[in-house]
């Protein structure tokens, strides 16, 4: 019995196997019709252009020069040649990948630039640009709209570090050391999460209805060079503005500064034109005054102190709300906390200490409410015809515990304290 079994289980091992085989196995005859490869071919593998010799043949102006629509990409560092450019764009709708690779100008011109005019849809990303004796990258002078230049590091060029037309989105690119500038943009263009930093020359500079945010600029050196330069018309928002040799944020009128610090400027720390609005912005440290507007301006909720001259100045018609204004003439007793210049300005809810004036309004028609005062040479200096009270706060003794001191002298809602 014992035989018998081990014979059957034998078998059906055997069978079991043999089905499994079949299985595996597929069918005997093969397809009709001839076999075909089933590798992919380079082009589907990697859709895009390689820059080179034969797919971007240079001229007497470039290494390399895209002449048609597409999707290019570097394989490897690119040298410059001296009177050359790097790359140059012929054609709109380009999309060029610098693959993490470098462009080193080695006395060659311009390392990326347009040559025909009015050209659209450009993208340049992911790469570095140092070392050309022109700008790292020049798509402005053909103004090639609608277009970006993101994750690029423009370094030690002797133009500017990069350098777009109008409509242009810059982002996350950083410009360090470059002779001309560190990035420059047109008219209604957008610069979000950039560095210009020791740059010769202006820091950042964007056309009228630019928006710029979230960037870093500063230690300009050499020739005079705002950290920002903005046409009107500008967003300026969440950024940081440091050791400029001229102004922190000089802007055209009908713009907004908002949440910004600028610290150290070599003139002013904000210069924004007429009925632009400056909003819970920290300026520290101005050589001249640290926050000046024109006529029809609002400068309200920011912390302003230690401007060499003056804390801020406006012009007519503004409102300065709810600003901390400290320390703002250097010990001068011609320096002022807040100095309004004309008339219908409606100055209210400030504190300002320690300057040599605290709140000095020219013009008569002024309405000055709400304001504290205190550790000045003249906590007030306004001239006749203005609403205004001002009250000389009484003090209190200790207080200890729920209740005690001293009403400061005034229940009027509008009345100014002087301490």
């Amino acid at each position: 019995m014992k035989l018998g079994s081990l014979i059957v289980g034998v078998a059906l091992a055997a069978v079991v196997m043999g089905v499994g085989a079949l299985l595996r196995a597929g069918p005997l005859n093969p397809p009709a019709g001839p076999v075909a490869p089933t590798y992919k071919t380079l082009s589907e593998v990697e859709p895009r252009i390689a820059i080179g010799p034969t797919t971007t043949p240079g001229s007497a102006t470039a290494i390399a020069v895209i002449s048609q629509p597409g999707s290019y990409y570097l394989t490897g560092n690119l040298q410059g040649v001296v009177g050359k450019n790097g790359i140059e764009i012929a054609a709109s709708g380009v999309t060029i990948d610098l693959n993490g690779f470098e462009a080193s100008g080695n006395g060659g011109l311009d390392g990326i630039a347009t040559t025909v005019a009015s050209l659209t849809n450009i993208a340049i990303t992911n790469g570095s640009i140092r070392n050309w004796s022109g700008d790292g990258i020049d798509l402005q002078t053909t103004l090639a709209f609608n277009s970006q230049v993101t994750g690029i590091r423009a370094d030690f060029n002797t133009g500017i570090g990069i350098k777009v037309g109008n409509a242009y989105l810059v982002e996350r690119c950083g410009a360090r050391s470059n002779g001309g500038g560190g990035i420059s943009c047109g008219a209604q263009g957008a610069i979000r999460f950039c560095e210009a930093v020791s740059n010769t020359g202006t820091g950042i500079t964007v056309g009228q209805g630019a928006n710029v945010s979230h960037c870093l600029s500063g230690f300009n050196l050499f020739n005079p060079g705002d950290a920002l330069r903005a046409g009107g018309y500008c967003t300026i928002t969440d950024c940081t503005f440091t050791s400029s040799t001229a102004h922190g944020i000089n802007t055209g009128p009908v713009s907004t500064i908002a949440r910004c610090t600028v610290d150290g400027a070599a003139l002013n720390g904000i210069l924004a034109g007429n009925g632009s609005t400056v909003i819970g912005c920290s300026v520290n440290f101005s050589q001249n005054i640290n926050i000046v507007v024109g006529n029809g301006s609002t400068v309200a909720d920011c912390s302003v102190q230690f401007g060499n001259l003056g804390g801020i100045e406006c012009g007519a018609q503004c409102v300065i709300r709810g600003n901390t204004c400290a320390s703002n003439s250097n010990g001068s007793p011609n320096g002022f906390n807040i100095h309004a210049i004309g008339t219908d300005n409606r100055i209210e809810a400030n504190t300002c200490t320690q300057a040599g004036r605290g709140i000095d309004a020219d013009s008569p028609g002024n309405i000055i409410i709400r304001n504290t005062c205190s550790g000045h040479t003249n906590n007030f200096d306004v001239v006749a015809g203005n609403v205004i009270l001002v009250v000389n706060a009484a003090t209190a003794p200790a207080v200890l515990g729920s209740s005690g001191g001293t009403a400061p002298g005034s229940t009027d809602p509008n009345a100014n304290f002087s301490y």
